[in-house]
């Protein structure tokens, strides 16, 4: 294994939710008067913190969100996850191999620690990740494009950024990964490979991840 430690991103690399989370809010935000389409979701949320959801909205209509708009959403996202989340295809396969070969290894995700949970215990994949492997953009000040959460992953797991590997499924995951320092493998099942181009690597089947890490 060339790399010391491997940082997955959690919602599209590890759970399947962007389908789920995505429709929802664009949903609400189309509820709340701010018309948004599934495809300007991805274009321009994917991967974000929800700071970035308000910033945007404030940005471009002159109109804050109301305050209870993350509890909102979340509950709805929590319901939906219980009822279809499932574990992105192959992803289990790769955590045993990993752990079996003795591979350091984390999650750093834009999405709360409570939203990390939910999925994990949905999913099954929460034996497989400690309160020690855990690191959501609610650990450091600034989201996902800065470099901030992968940083501090890496700091956190004792492995310099050059050492490190994130896989990701979003452009501005990929732009976080870039801006620390570590290689990006870019998972295209859901993003066209065009919108990954800066990933050291692209790949579209989950199973054929750790071919890319040795």
């Amino acid at each position: 294994m060339r790399y010391d430690l491997v940082i997955f991103d959690n919602d599209g690399v590890l759970v399947d939710s962007e389908p789920i989370s995505n429709k929802l809010l664009a949903g609400y935000l189309t509820e709340l008067g701010h018309p948004t389409s599934y495809e300007d979701f991805l274009r321009d949320y994917m991967g974000a913190a929800m700071h970035r959801v308000h910033d945007l909205v404030e940005e471009r209509t002159g109109r804050r969100l109301p305050e209870d708009f993350d509890d909102v959403f979340h509950g709805r996202v929590f319901a939906a996850f219980e009822r279809e989340l499932e574990p992105v295809a192959g992803a289990l396969a790769v955590l045993e191999k990993l752990a079996a070969d003795g591979v350091p290894y984390c999650v750093a995700s834009s999405g709360s620690h409570e939203r990390i949970r939910v999925g994990h215990r949905k999913t099954g994949l929460d034996r497989w990740f400690d309160d020690g492997r855990i690191f959501s953009s609610q650990d450091v000040g600034r989201g996902k494009p800065a470099p901030d959460l992968f940083l501090y992953a890496a700091e956190r797991m004792g492995v310099e950024p050059a050492r490190c590997v994130v896989v990701e499924d979003s452009p501005l995951g990929v732009r976080a990964a870039v801006a620390a320092g570590m290689d990006v493998c870019g998972f295209t099942a859901m993003t066209p490979g065009d919108r990954l181009a800066d990933a050291t690597q692209l790949f579209s089947d989950m199973g054929k991840l750790v071919d890319l890490l040795v």
